[in-house]
């Protein structure tokens, strides 16, 4: 069965390590700020200048002037600070963010992303991607698997235009985990129930099943 949403962002949380600044996309990379282990120090990011983002609020704690990047209410920890955009940007571009996390339409097997236009269709934009690509050593891109017709995202090439070039090295999927390396995707675990076959069947770039790979749990 393909991951939920918040399955997604549960399994991303992984990935944080204890003292890591990270920045969290819009849509479902948001989520994971809900995910963060209790055990680990972790301080969240958001461009438009807030350093220190905590969970998505109750009706309790909800201030409509404390929003993340893509307008939603969210709450600010403890030793949380903000500031303006320039300066938050300053911290993107200076290579100061340890972890991305990031949305996509497509990302193909050299570790091309496109995530900020459809030609014909109305989407919001570039917005901070290509700084956070750019200034990024360390990203992750959360995305479904296949398209609502059944096209594969992860592809050969990408035919939409770029976020950025040769720069995603993790992709978590809502039926697998797989890193991209010497021009392929490499399949590093499945969500539970899905099948490697599903998954080959719906990668329309290069694929690499790995010997070890393992099922999520949650």
């Amino acid at each position: 069965m393909a991951l939920t949403r918040e399955q997604m962002a549960q399994r991303v949380a992984r990935e944080l390590k204890d003292g890591y600044y990270v920045n969290l996309g819009i849509g479902i990379p948001t989520l994971v700020a809900n995910y963060v282990p209790s055990d680990i120090d972790v301080m969240l990011q958001s461009e438009n200048g807030l350093l220190g983002m905590g969970e998505f609020p109750t009706e309790a704690q909800l201030d409509a002037d404390m929003i993340n990047a893509g307008k939603q209410t969210v709450t600010a920890r403890t030793g949380a600070s903000i500031f303006n955009s320039a300066e938050s940007f300053a911290m993107i571009r200076g290579g100061h963010v340890d972890l991305t996390v990031l949305g996509a339409f497509e990302v193909d097997v050299e570790g091309n992303i496109a995530s900020w236009m459809i030609p014909g269709k109305l989407v919001k934009g570039m917005g901070g991607a290509m700084d956070l690509v750019a200034g990024a050593d360390n990203i992750i891109v959360t995305m479904t698997h296949a398209s609502k017709d059944g096209e594969s995202k992860l592809l050969s090439k990408c035919s939409l235009p770029l976020t950025g070039a040769g720069c995603i090295r993790k992709v978590l999927t809502d039926l697998a985990y797989l890193e991209i390396e010497n021009g392929a995707f490499i399949l590093r675990e499945t969500a539970p129930g899905v099948s490697v076959e599903e998954i080959v069947a719906k990668t329309a770039g290069k694929l690499i099943v790995a010997d070890d790979v393992k099922e999520m749990t949650f």
